[in-house]
């Protein structure tokens, strides 16, 4: 028979999966709509236009629209793998933490970047690693501390990518969208620090104290009969 503790933690595990598939889903979804011309426009068009009224819809559709095959491919196995982490580790605040970090990662874009459209996950991967990595250093709870530092090990040589001398390295790359989700990801992790799963308090056993009190009283017997 499957151990009670067992089970529940294998359900919450599919549980937290299930996010992340429908977003990767609809990330090849848009990206086939796309290539298949349906809607007779190019879906980049619904992208980040920085300071620009209509390219506030951009907020909302980026993350969704890649411009190619590869762009798409080397954001799927992130977000999948951020994703899951964020709605397994800290379930009770992954679906207001996901919003806030999707619109602010976006504004963000839209305030700081370059006059270009601005698609892709990118911004939203960056918001869930810096908000995954200063989430579990500000709770100082070793299982988190493990998972931030996994973060940083598995994704710590894109953090160059947030700084303007990235875009000489590739044009195409929106460094704009990297940082706003990077500092999406801080803001947020600092807004919920004292929400969610936290470095449980040490409980003294009132027995242990009983006997830890009936020592010291057999000291202090003892000390008085050597007087």
């Amino acid at each position: 028979m499957l151990n009670p503790q067992l089970a529940y933690e294998r359900k919450r595990l599919w549980l937290a999966m299930i996010p992340s598939v429908v977003l990767v889903v609809l990330l090849w979804l848009f990206f086939v709509i796309d290539v298949s011309g349906i809607f007779g426009f190019p879906l980049y068009r619904l992208g980040i236009l920085p300071r620009e009224v209509r390219g506030l819809i951009g907020i909302l559709f980026s993350p969704l629209l890649h411009e190619s095959f590869s762009h798409l491919l080397s954001n799927t196995l992130p977000i999948f793998m951020l994703m899951w982490s964020l709605f397994y580790f800290y379930r009770s605040i992954a679906w207001k933490s996901l919003l806030i970090l999707w619109i602010l990662s976006g504004f963000l874009t839209w305030l700081i970047g370059r006059d270009s459209y601005h698609i892709g996950s990118s911004g939203l991967i960056f918001g869930l690693m810096f908000f995954l990595f200063f989430s579990g250093i500000f709770r100082n709870y070793i299982p988190l501390i493990a998972l931030s530092l996994i973060v940083a090990f598995v994704y710590g040589s894109s953090f160059w990518s947030i700084f303007p001398f990235a875009q000489y390295v590739d044009v195409h790359l929106s460094w704009e969208g990297h940082l706003a989700g990077a500092v999406s990801g801080i803001i947020v992790a600092i807004v919920f620090r004292n929400q969610g799963p936290q470095n449980p308090e040490k409980i003294w056993n009132d027995e242990d104290n009983w006997f830890d009190d009936e020592s010291e009283s057999e000291n202090h017997a003892d000390n008085e009969n050597l007087n």
